[in-house]
């Protein structure tokens, strides 16, 4: 399947980076929720290129998703040759009809500009839409992946950056960004007790920062946010200090991880999965992009919008060393050649107009 939204180059990469392991995905039924969202749309591609390129019988994907948040990028026709979209809502139950082996439950609402405009949707999605996979995974004995979130850590003190799994979080239970954060620790929590009073297998993941061609214009996160002001010609905009701190982890290096996961995972375990090097402010994110562009980026420091949620954390760096030793899990694309893709991409597909 191709798509305007994403490149080619990156689905093969990821293709043939996951060949050695993806044999057994041959002749099973992947259910995936949040299908066409930035992350999903990535899942369809890349099992569309296994089933052509790799598997000895095609991986049938049965691709959920309420195209609540889906925009453009989403809402595009799609074509799954082996497999079918519904439109569904996973707060609700799903009657499913046919057997599945292994479920990918990533419908979410991940950008802090949506969340904080649909809260109780945010919290649903991650409790009862997890629930309701649960129950799924529990009666086809199925693997389940639960996408949680790097926000689950709050704003960890020095002495936990680069944050481990084991770190049990700071996070405000009434704060803005409550609504997602304490959601997700909630979902961990209910896939930890389907693992350990029922055998579930499933596995937790927290993405850190991911980034690439097919993010919405109108996300609202930091490096969309950029490449739209930086298509229509305008001053990026800095919010606080420009002193806080990210890693970023380029698409294909994340979906691979992901897949990992969810192929060598062990039962009831989560997984950090992004690329700790480098740290790097704001400010300093912009230096990066001046150099990738091969020019000056204008831009200032302002206070933080009204919409945007407070309590924004100061560091956020994973540690990967579990997903080193359990998965393989190794990122290859650093950041320079990542910002190149993206704005690259970016700059033939975003209008400057949000």
């Amino acid at each position: 399947m191709s798509s305007p939204f994403l490149l080619a180059s990156d689905i093969e990469e990821i293709g043939t980076r996951l060949a050695p392991h993806a044999r057994e995905f041959s002749g099973r039924t992947v259910l995936m929720t949040g299908g066409r969202g930035f992350l999903g749309r990535y899942f369809v591609a890349v099992f569309d290129w296994l089933n052509a390129h790799v598997l000895d019988e095609p991986c049938r994907q049965l691709v959920l998703d309420n195209l609540i948040t889906a925009g453009r990028e989403g809402s595009e026709p799609i074509d799954i040759p082996h497999g079918q979209f519904v439109n569904h809502d996973v707060i609700q139950p799903y009657d499913l009809e046919e057997p599945v082996d292994f479920i990918l439950h990533m419908a979410g609402i991940a950008s802090p500009f949506y969340y904080r405009a649909y809260p109780l949707e945010t919290l649903d999605v991650a409790t009862r839409g997890t629930r309701n996979m649960l129950k799924i995974a529990r009666a086809q004995r199925a693997r389940m992946v639960f996408f949680s979130s790097s926000e689950i850590y709050g704003d960890p003190d020095r002495d936990h950056v680069p944050t481990q799994e084991a770190y049990r979080g700071h996070v405000s239970c009434m704060g803005p960004r409550a609504c997602y954060d304490e959601s997700k620790r909630v979902g961990e929590t209910l896939c930890y007790i389907y693992h350990t009073k029922f055998g579930t297998h499933t596995n937790t993941i927290r993405p850190f920062n991911v980034f690439g061609p097919g993010m919405q214009e109108t996300d609202y996160r930091v490096l969309p946010n950029f490449a739209s002001r930086i298509k229509a010609g305008e001053l990026l905009n800095i919010y606080g200090t420009g002193n806080q701190t990210r890693t970023f982890c380029y698409i294909t290096d994340a979906v691979v991880g992901f897949l990992l996961v969810l192929l060598k995972g062990v039962p009831g375990e989560a997984y950090n999965i992004g690329n700790p090097k480098p740290e790097i402010s704001m400010l300093d994110l912009v230096k990066r992009i001046e150099t990738v562009l091969g020019r000056q980026v204008p831009h200032h420091v302002i206070e933080y919008p009204d919409s945007y949620p407070a309590d924004e954390p100061n560091r956020r760096c994973p540690d990967i060393r579990k997903a080193r030793l359990q998965l393989g899990y190794a990122p290859e694309v650093d950041l320079d050649e990542g910002l190149r893709r993206f704005l690259t991409w970016a700059d033939g597909v975003y209008t400057g107009e949000t």
